[in-house]
């Protein structure tokens, strides 16, 4: 790799922070590059030729240009990450997609919306999001008292995509006490050589 992959990012995106610790935990050069999210450069024409739907993070990989964090999340892995993060066999694959499909979807409206509604001021319907979110972490507690990491033995990006909406949930307002073995899966995360975490915020249940 010639030079530092740039990483268009807001410290206090979620998103943006899966892509940030990925890249930590490789070992990559990486150059931080902020996307003032709150006086709308995510929207001006020269992020939107990054980006056509206007979101963080981007990559830019010398020259080679991937968006969403989960594809970044991909990518890394399969170019970067010889078979550690991503596993080539069928089963292996399919149990960390089945992840990536968590984060985007059970992860995104519940405890990530939660966080979303003190942190940015979005519109959700604040019993929706809890009620989903405590569902999610019914379903993980109980998963993760079979296996240390979500897909399997060893950490991988299914781990990534997930950590950070989780680890701040209670910024929304969401508690972790009452899940042992999701807070001991952060714990194993947070372990990783390379780790770095994201920003807190004083908001929800993490002002108190």
């Amino acid at each position: 790799m010639s030079r530092a992959i740039k990483l268009y990012r807001h410290p206090l995106s979620a998103h943006a922070h899966r892509v940030e610790l990925l890249l930590s935990l490789l070992g990559l050069p990486t150059e931080l590059v902020f996307v003032d999210l709150a006086k709308g450069a995510h929207k001006h024409p020269e992020f939107l030729a990054l980006n056509s739907f206007g979101q963080v993070p981007v990559i830019d990989d010398d020259g080679i240009i991937v968006s969403d964090s989960n594809a970044i999340l991909v990518y890394l892995a399969k170019k970067y990450g010889n078979g550690r993060w991503l596993q080539e066999d069928p089963l292996g694959e399919a149990r960390v997609q089945r992840w990536l499909s968590v984060a985007a979807g059970q992860v995104a409206f519940g405890p990530a919306a939660a966080r979303l509604i003190t942190v940015f001021r979005a519109r959700f319907n604040v019993d929706d999001v809890l009620t989903r979110a405590h569902a999610l972490f019914r379903v993980m507690d109980s998963e993760l008292a079979r296996m240390p990491f979500l897909a399997g033995d060893t950490a991988t990006i299914a781990d990534i995509a997930n950590y950070t909406s989780i680890a701040h949930a209670p910024e929304g307002n969401v508690p972790l006490e009452y899940y042992h073995n999701i807070r001991a899966w952060l714990a194993r995360v947070e372990a990783l050589p390379g780790f770095v975490p994201m920003q807190r915020t004083a908001v929800g249940l993490q002002a108190v």
